[in-house]
């Protein structure tokens, strides 16, 4: 039932509530659902339709009638309806984010795992006003080798000069053309090194164009220029990460989530821990420096790359087990009991599998790191039913001007 909407209509609309994924709730006169970008809660607006399904509409606010008092304007020039679909909140202040990610992790809390937690976002340290943070960027390039960001639900390319998002170390990147590139992801790391991954459009290498950079690769790991990986700098100490390998990319996230889980999980000398999906080992040295010698800490890790990392950023600590391979095939043959966990999962979340495996090592707390609150919300209520519940949740402002919010949740055994 669309009621006879079609993709270009014009609708005036009370908007409702945030929802998760970028966009707040509408209904069309007729009780039509309408999600729709560029809005705030509570304002009235004109929203174009961009999408007409059989179960909803999706729109984009292309005046504003009513507006919020946390309506501010735009910072970037490419923000809004039909332009780039890197950032959802460009148009909302800053302690307007928060409070609307803070909604949001709330409603999927209650929504799919029946809790009703008080939330708060909470700032980290390393952006400007919400810009000037993305130490990684992924860029696509046009048939010209522009680089660009792609619209929102759409292959479309926006072609742009500068994201203010990205970090200033990263300004000029997209400001030159890639001839030969069907995308190039460009890096900083936090010790100030800067590398480009190439992907080649076709067969032959692509050509660099006159960019000061320190090193450069292709997505099949062929060296261009310097070397294959960054040196980035969390816990006091200095971390290798291979080219595309995992590192979060606001500046202030490593060491902000780092003391999270520690705080959380209050470990002690002498327990055992598991860290899952331990990326290049984060997690797993600060269990091991909190638990010390006499404690023992396994970390679990399926990228062949950041296995390979992790090894050399670990060496030092021989309180660290390091294996790779699927969590879920390893976890089967692990049936000791451990103290602590921490689960730092992809955005799908760890899944029933995995965190049922993780319940049967009946750990006394568990640490989940969650960069999607929906996939946090939907294993909470496999935990609760596994014998562990939701003690504490804390959500940190690591993507500002975007939709996407990271939680630290504690979970002890019942």
């Amino acid at each position: 039932m669309t009621d006879d909407i079609e993709v270009g209509a014009r609708l005036r609309l009370e908007v409702g509530q945030v929802a998760h994924g970028g966009h707040c709730v509408a209904r069309t006169e007729h009780g039509q659902v309408v999600f729709v970008r560029h809005a705030l809660p509570g304002e009235t607006v004109v929203a174009h339709v961009t999408e007409a399904g059989a179960r909803f509409l999706r729109a984009d606010a292309v005046e504003v009638l009513d507006p919020s008092v946390d309506r501010v304007e735009a910072p970037c020039q490419y923000a809004g309806p039909g332009r780039c679909g890197g950032c959802d909140f460009q148009h909302v202040s800053l302690d307007g984010q928060r409070r609307l990610l803070a909604a949001v992790v709330s409603e999927q809390l209650q929504r799919l795992a029946g809790l009703d937690l008080p939330v708060e976002v909470e700032p980290v340290p390393g952006d400007r006003d919400g810009l000037a943070w993305r130490s990684r960027v992924h860029y696509t390039a046009d048939a010209e080798g522009r680089l660009g960001l792609r619209r929102h639900r759409s292959h479309d390319v926006v072609a742009v000069d500068r994201c203010l998002i990205a970090t200033d170390r990263l300004a000029d990147v997209p400001r030159h053309a890639w001839p030969g590139a069907a995308s190039v992801e460009a890096i900083t790391s936090g010790t100030g090194e800067r590398l480009v991954v190439v992907e080649p459009a076709g067969r032959k290498m692509p050509r660099l164009p006159g960019v000061d950079l320190d090193s450069a690769v292709t997505t099949g790991g062929h060296r261009l220029r310097g070397r294959t990986y960054v040196t980035e700098r969390a816990l006091g100490w200095d971390w290798r990460v291979s080219g595309r390998g995992f590192w979060q990319v606001h500046p202030g996230a490593a060491d902000t989530l780092a003391d999270a889980v520690l705080t959380a999980l209050d470990p002690q000398p002498g327990e055992r821990a598991v860290d899952l999906y331990s990326g290049v080992g984060l997690f797993s040295a600060a269990l091991a420096l909190a638990v010390g010698p006499s404690g023992a800490v396994l970390a679990v890790e399926g990228d062949d790359r950041a296995v390979k990392d992790s090894r050399r950023n670990l060496r030092d600590l021989p309180q660290v087990r390091i294996e790779g391979g699927p969590v879920a095939r390893i976890l089967r043959s692990h049936p000791e009991p451990v103290d602590l966990v921490v689960l730092d999962p992809p955005r799908t979340g760890a899944r029933r599998e995995v965190t049922l495996q993780v319940a049967a090592l009946r750990p006394r707390a568990i640490a989940y790191v969650a960069c999607d609150p929906a996939a946090l919300a939907r294993d909470v209520a496999t935990f609760a039913t596994a014998g562990h519940q939701l003690t504490r949740v804390r959500a940190f402002h690591l993507f500002p001007m975007t939709h996407h919010v990271e939680c630290v949740a504690l979970l002890t055994r019942v």
